[in-house]
């Protein structure tokens, strides 16, 4: 990470144009909680929308995650890597939930079909 003083010192240099984005929550030592959603579909069609990842612990304790801004696509055999974030820690996860959109309220609704997941905390990448 950099501090918020000089983020655009170190990442202008990078890339033109440069876009950061800064999340920030009262919960501590962290703003965010992030992980990596890795995810291959199953679907011979193509789907494009968003996901909604909720955990659950052992003592029933759930948080949900932020939903992207940008539609993820998803192909079948492709993996997609989608960055998502938490507001509170969940330390031995006993349950995973993922909900898929399309956000649309004029069509049919679609399922994904899920052929292989993985959920790597970048916080803490030894869970």
């Amino acid at each position: 990470g950099y501090h918020a003083d000089r983020w655009k010192k170190l990442l202008i240099p990078y890339s033109s144009p440069t876009k950061a984005y800064f999340d920030t929550s009262d919960q501590e030592p962290f703003c965010m909680y992030n992980y990596v959603l890795d995810i291959t579909t199953w679907n011979k069609s193509i789907r494009r929308g968003f996901i909604k990842v909720k955990i659950t612990d052992y003592a029933g304790n759930t948080v949900e995650s932020q939903t992207n801004s940008e539609a993820s696509t998803f192909q079948q055999y492709k993996r997609v890597k989608i960055l998502t974030g938490f507001h509170r820690d969940i330390e031995k996860i006993a349950k995973i939930s993922l909900t898929f959109s399309t956000k649309t309220l004029i069509g049919p609704k679609h399922k994904l079909r899920i052929l292989q997941m993985k959920l790597k905390s970048l916080n803490n990448p030894k869970r």
